[in-house]
């Protein structure tokens, strides 16, 4: 008889329970696509963008205003037109996306740090520290999140030096979105812990003598990231959504390293001037964006909450 080999990770991965899901939802197929897509396109747009729209020397103000294709007077150089300064709105939106996907990647993975370690704390220890750290949550879930980021961008802005603005402004709008999505991870983290921290295997990493950060780092925090890896995918399509708010409120990143949200600002102006396409082409984007991520999302709760199963 010949041997039997255990199935590779390749192979157990291929058939896990979350890609079988995955594979029967064509909402979340699609949604995955046109994700994929929007990612690829912003990440390679320095290699496959026809045109820099950063770049000065590339723009030609005779080229201003061109209709996209198929309307009359376009040009194929211009699929998508152009804006009022002769840029490749298809260029500008593939740069423009690759900083809305940077700046809110960002300020998410900076919300998931300091909310899973306030949760981690909070629940675990409890106490005087669990009162106080969670009653500064709710104290900050009291205001919108985009007037928290507001009032945060406002504040570390206004005490830089203006020589150190435009060069820190992105990673003062990565801090602003982030500490103000922190909440909605400590709650969701702390819940978790409180019913982790009494199971067997904790207790048996205490009499044993780990600490309390070793149990935390390596015992607990791995059986609570279930939650966090739904709340993350949803905050990404906030955070977005967040950057590209305050950038068309003129408080986000400056016109020279345009976002999905300063596009839109920018062509707001001409919308109802005729030029249309300088708004509409971004503001598209920007939705298929975040609706794609937010059904992904949705789609991952539902995978792993074992009361649908």
């Amino acid at each position: 008889m010949s041997a039997t080999h255990p199935p590779t990770r390749w192979a157990r991965t291929l058939d896990s329970d979350l890609l079988y899901s995955f594979r029967r939802s064509p909402l979340a197929v699609a949604s995955a696509g046109v994700a994929l897509i929007l990612i690829l396109a912003a990440a390679l747009a320095p290699w496959i963008a026809p045109q820099d729209p950063t770049n000065v020397a590339n723009l030609n103000l005779l080229n201003s205003f061109n209709p996209p294709l198929p309307l009359e007077g376009s040009d194929w150089a211009f699929p998508l037109g152009t804006d009022e300064q002769g840029r490749d709105m298809l260029s500008a939106i593939m740069f423009g996306s690759r900083i809305s996907l940077i700046v809110g990647a960002a300020a998410m993975i900076f919300a998931v740090v300091v909310g899973v370690a306030v949760g981690l704390l909070a629940g675990y220890a409890g106490g005087i520290a669990d009162a106080l750290l969670m009653r500064a949550a709710d104290v900050q879930l009291t205001f919108p999140a985009i007037l928290m980021a507001l009032l945060v961008d406002g504040v570390v802005s206004a005490e830089l030096p203006q020589t150190m603005h435009a060069t820190l402004q992105i990673y003062v709008l990565i801090f602003a979105i982030g500490i103000s999505r922190w909440p909605q991870f400590a709650r969701t983290v702390r819940g978790s812990t409180l019913v982790e921290r009494n199971k067997d295997y904790v207790m048996a990493a205490r009499l044993i003598g780990l600490g309390r950060v070793r149990i935390m780092a390596t015992h607990i925090l791995p059986n609570v990231l279930g939650p966090v890896l739904v709340l993350g995918t949803l905050t990404l399509g906030l955070a977005i959504l967040d950057e590209a708010t305050l950038s068309f409120l003129g408080v986000g990143l400056p016109p020279t390293k345009p976002s999905l949200g300063t596009l839109i600002r920018i062509g707001d102006d001409f919308l109802f001037s005729g030029q249309w396409w300088v708004t509409i082409f971004p503001g598209l984007a920007l939705v298929l964006m975040v609706l794609s991520i937010n059904l992904l999302g949705d789609w991952l709760r539902d995978a792993l909450n074992p009361r649908l199963r």
